[in-house]
């Protein structure tokens, strides 16, 4: 069967670049091949290529009709394996936590169990008028985490 061909092609491919994952992969009933690939330092248009002709070079065009797109994932993409957080160390997140309530902070630890992030709030001072800057820290499992984007500064 073509996934199954597929699938061991694709694995093939991105066994030759350890720094390359798979992050998506489809087959729809009319054998168009979607695949969506990241990198520990990004995804450049030769990854894609790579992995693009490693499949469709090894597939009988007379024995399947197939479409084939192989994208890296985009920047507003959410987050989805731990791997994707270990690069954007650094960079701010916007995590919306399953048990309610949105957070954005700089992330600054990746671990197997959870993430950190971190951002400054203004709030009241403990004695008299005014607010003080307070720095904030807050450790998210991964099982709490709905959806985590980078969110992408202009400035």
């Amino acid at each position: 069967m073509l996934k199954e061909k597929v699938t061991d092609l694709l694995e093939e491919a991105l066994s030759k670049n350890q720094s390359l994952f798979l992050i998506d992969f489809d087959i729809d009933e009319n054998n168009n091949i979607k695949i969506t690939i990241d990198g520990d330092t990004g995804v450049t248009l030769l990854d894609c290529m790579a992995i693009s002709r490693a499949i469709e070079h090894n597939i009988d065009g007379e024995e399947y009709d197939f479409a084939l797109e192989v994208a890296s994932a985009g920047a507003s993409s959410p987050l989805q394996f731990p791997r994707q957080y270990k690069k954007n160390i650094g960079r701010t997140l916007e995590i919306k936590q399953k048990e309610g309530g949105t957070l954005e902070g700089v992330l600054s630890e990746v671990t197997e169990e959870n993430i950190t992030i971190s951002w400054s709030a203004r709030e009241p001072k403990p004695v008299g008028k005014g607010k003080i800057t307070v720095e904030k820290k807050e450790v998210i499992p991964f099982t709490n985490i709905k959806q985590s984007k980078v969110k992408i500064n202009f400035n």
